[in-house]
């Protein structure tokens, strides 16, 4: 049963979702840092890993789109503990595949299990997310994702000090698996059962009717709107994990070094919002933030396409992560409105802007053959602006203190 909690508590589970998103990043990073070690070891070439690639991002997608359907059986409290221990799992037998078997089935089922598990946790996770904010009525999500962002950054550095030393990848994908289990044990002692997160048990009725819940959400227009919403913002941060460095190097002619530099820019931008955002949302509200932050990545991308010299390329960067950034939790904090239906909103709207983020930077690759890559951003222009027009699909709903701003 739904309560307002003892504020020692509240903590305590706002520390531990946290934690949960750092661990998933944790995962990611360590992962993606070791594919040309697991390229090596499997003796495959840039076709092979780019199957690896799409067998793990259709997992994730299966698993989001499945997500709600586990919530309502198992709830987000048992529904994260099981995913996360799935998905640390799923990195050892990665580990196990490449350096123990040579395997590529092998390492293909360990991809299909961190892919599935981190996809249905995502969800699950900005559930437990909004509902801290309608306990707080304070915006929070962006956080979250910032801490997301923490993990990926902890994952990679962590990984360049374990490549440096020698460590080879079931060992890292061992070391990081014990810490994603512990994570999960300790964080998820600490999450309170809510009827908001479908932790109470159900019968066979009532799984069924949770289930007709789940699946209403994509009969609304809504989730529709909040999908365009965190589809162009999706396509918007995507794409420059993808391609802003090259963009830099073949598009303006930098040297090598330079793509990276612009990358980080952009990451570092994108994350110091995250950080901060939460504040603006609560004082400009939640539409007028996301507008004013869509005008700003079309500026930032618009300037990085045709700056003349490398430090404007650089503000432009700047810029485009700047306005990236709050899309997607936002979206995520807008689905999860309603604390009844926050479950199914949730996971709908978390499933188009990811597809989004999955299958937008190869289709953008398949454009700039024909058209040059620059010339190619300017899809994702048109996509930002598209989400700053459907912003105010964000809007929250009557009830809803978090977003509305003034405070």
């Amino acid at each position: 049963m739904d309560s307002t909690l003892p504020r020692r508590r509240y903590v305590a589970w706002r520390t531990a979702i946290f934690a949960i998103f750092m661990a998933s990043g944790l995962s990611i990073a360590t992962w993606t840092s070791r594919v040309p070690a697991i390229k090596l070891a499997l003796g495959v070439d840039n076709t092979g890993v780019g199957i690896l690639l799409l067998i793990g991002g259709i997992a994730s997608i299966v698993g989001l789109s499945v997500s709600s359907i586990v919530l309502a059986r198992i709830g987000a409290r048992r529904g994260m503990l099981v995913t996360m221990l799935l998905f640390a799992v799923g990195l050892v037998t990665i580990g196990i595949g490449t350096d123990v078997a040579a395997s590529v089935p092998i390492v293909l089922a360990g991809l299909v299990m961190w892919g599935f598990g981190n996809g249905c946790l995502d969800v699950m996770m900005n559930v437990e997310g909004a509902a801290i904010e309608a306990q707080s009525s304070r915006t929070i999500l962006p956080l979250f994702h910032a801490f997301f962002s923490f993990g990926t950054v902890l994952g990679a550095g962590l990984g360049v000090v374990l490549i440096a030393l020698g460590m080879n990848v079931l060992a890292h994908a061992g070391i990081v698996a014990v810490v994603i289990a512990v994570t999960a044990v300790a964080a998820v002692a600490n999450v309170p059962a809510r009827a908001a997160t479908l932790d109470e048990d159900a019968g066979a009725s009532g799984w069924r009717e949770r289930v007709a819940v789940a699946l209403s959400a994509w009969r609304e227009p809504r989730t529709y709107a909040l999908g365009v919403v965190m589809l162009g913002m999706s396509f918007a941060e995507g794409g420059a994990n993808d391609w802003l460095a090259l963009g830099v190097v073949e598009g303006h002619g930098a040297p090598q070094e330079m793509g990276a530099l612009g990358l980080t820019i952009f990451s570092v931008s994108m994350t110091v919002v995250r950080i901060f955002g939460g504040a603006l949302v609560d004082r400009f509200g939640r539409v007028a933030v996301l507008r004013v932050l869509a005008v700003t990545a079309v500026a930032g991308l618009l300037l990085f396409i045709l700056a003349p010299t490398t430090p404007l390329v650089f503000v432009g960067a700047a810029l485009w992560g700047i306005g990236a950034s709050l899309g997607f939790p936002l979206g995520m904090s807008a689905a999860g409105d309603d604390p009844a239906r926050a479950a199914a909103r949730v996971s709908a709207a978390a499933t188009i802007g990811y597809i989004a983020f999955l299958a937008g930077p190869p289709a953008l690759g398949l454009i700039s053959e024909y058209i040059g890559l620059l010339n190619t951003l300017y899809v994702i222009v048109a996509l930002i602006a598209a989400s700053g027009f459907f912003s105010g699909a964000a809007k929250p709903l009557a009830g809803s203190q978090v977003g509305l701003g003034h405070r």
